[in-house]
């Protein structure tokens, strides 16, 4: 019997005690066509923006009068919206996090077969990845900078996220279509390829974003899936 391998912390939790809660976003308009409010889109212009001055400077090298600097607002401006360099970090992974759960995890849910389930999966999270230059995916090394009550917050819908992968993998290998490989590390290293992807595609390059997630889903599941075998040797 296999033993049980312990994988990296990540269920959804109410706020505890000294957690950091960004404020709510109150939509003033009603949606665009593409669904999304004049809020939301607000949100994510200030995201990525403040993201691109934490991967440009490093989160501790960067002062509040930088984040300002970078969304056009004053320094009591920024204080209106977030109380700390860490509740806007704890704002941003949130929303990386969301835009994963709804363009990533949402559309695949329905999929029944697993092998499709997951190259939809790594398509779909790969193209998201080089967004605005892909600061946003470049933060998940500053959790460490996110007070323990909202560090766990992060880990916690990042376990989830973890565990729907791995349970994919779990999935094909019941089916008999999963190589002899081990679930825990193939599940890191999918993670790997997607989470890199930022630190060296260039929007300027010959292969635009569509087609390089297509080749990382290619690469990764040419040597996770088993060939399929055809049924005898002859045909009717």
């Amino acid at each position: 019997m296999a033993t049980q391998r312990r994988t990296p912390k990540i269920a959804l939790t109410a706020p505890a005690a000294g957690t950091i809660v960004p404020p709510p976003v109150t939509p003033d308009r009603k949606p665009d066509a593409s669904g999304k409010s004049d809020a939301d889109s607000r949100r994510a212009a200030m995201c990525r923006a403040a993201a691109q001055t934490f991967r440009t400077r490093g989160f501790d090298a960067t002062s509040v009068s930088d984040i300002a600097r970078a969304l056009g607002l004053t320094k009591a401006g920024l204080y209106h919206h977030f109380e700390s360099k860490e509740a806007l970090l704890f704002e941003i992974m949130t929303f990386g996090l969301e835009c994963v759960r709804d363009e990533v995890v949402v559309p695949i849910r329905g999929i029944r077969d697993p092998e499709e389930r997951l190259r939809q999966l790594i398509v779909r999270h790969a193209r998201i990845t080089t967004r605005g230059q892909g600061a946003v995916a470049h933060l998940g090394d500053e959790i460490r900078a996110l007070p323990p009550p909202s560090r766990k917050q992060i880990e916690e819908k990042m376990r989830l996220y973890f565990d729907l992968i791995r349970n994919t993998l779990l999935e094909l290998r019941a089916a008999r279509r999963l190589r002899e490989v081990d679930a825990t590390v193939a599940t890191f290293s999918i993670l790997g390829m997607i989470l890199w992807l930022p630190r060296w595609f260039r929007q300027d390059g010959p292969l635009t974003q569509d087609e390089v997630a297509e080749q990382i889903a290619k690469f990764a599941l040419g040597g996770l899936i088993e060939p399929r075998r055809e049924k005898g040797t002859g045909r009717k």
